[in-house]
Formats: C-alpha cells, structure tokens, sequence
C-alpha cells in the first residue's frame, strides 16, 4: 500500500487549507482512516478518523475548525482545515484508524504563520 499525501503549503493563522491522501494498492472503501500529525519536537498524533461509512470523530482542539471526508472512487482521504491556528503546525499524514498500519508516506507540511 501507498499513501501519497498533498496539499499542504504555508498559510496565514486563520486561513484554511485542504489536504488529500491518496491510497494505493488497497480496497480503500473498507478501511475506517485518519488523518493524523506530528509536530517538530512531538509525537505523532491522530487528528480526525472516519469510518467505513463515514462517521467521524476529532480531537478536541480542531472541533469546529476541521473537517475529514472520503471520496471512496478515488481512494482518497481529505481534510479541509479552516480557522487555523499556529499550533496546528505540523506535517499531516494519513492512515488507518486501527489496526496493522500502512506504511507512513511523507505526509504534507502545514506551516501556519502568526
């Protein structure tokens, strides 16, 4: 399997930023997945999860702000982030909710600029 993850970029606090992960070589329909960050100096961790059949869940901290969704005929997750803060900094990668992970991918930078 491969994630191949895009869309982040350098915005201001505030600002929104849709990013997307693309799975390869899996029956993506399904996997429940996530997204999930890391920030520099932290661990890894997860940030939004959907189900099989679309039920989602965050971390309190992007409630309200963040968004994850799936185009099950594209094997493509995304995450559309509004109202964003300087904390939420990190690289963004996407994988299964549960169970025996995929392999990471690169992920995608998100810088947010105070």
């Amino acid at each position: 399997v491969q994630l191949q993850a895009s869309g982040g970029g350098l915005v201001q606090s505030g600002g929104s930023l849709r990013v997307s992960c693309k799975a390869i070589g899996t029956n993506f329909r399904i996997f429940d997945m996530a997204w999930y960050r890391q920030a520099p100096g932290k661990e890894r961790e997860l940030v939004a999860g959907i189900t099989s059949d679309h039920s989602t869940d965050y971390i309190d901290s992007v409630k309200g702000r963040f968004t994850i969704s799936r185009d099950n005929a594209r094997r493509t997750l995304y995450l559309q982030m509004n109202s964003l803060q300087v904390e939420d900094t990190a690289v963004y990668f996407c994988n299964r909710r549960s169970g025996d992970m995929w392999p990471w991918g690169q992920g995608t930078l998100v810088t947010v600029s105070s």
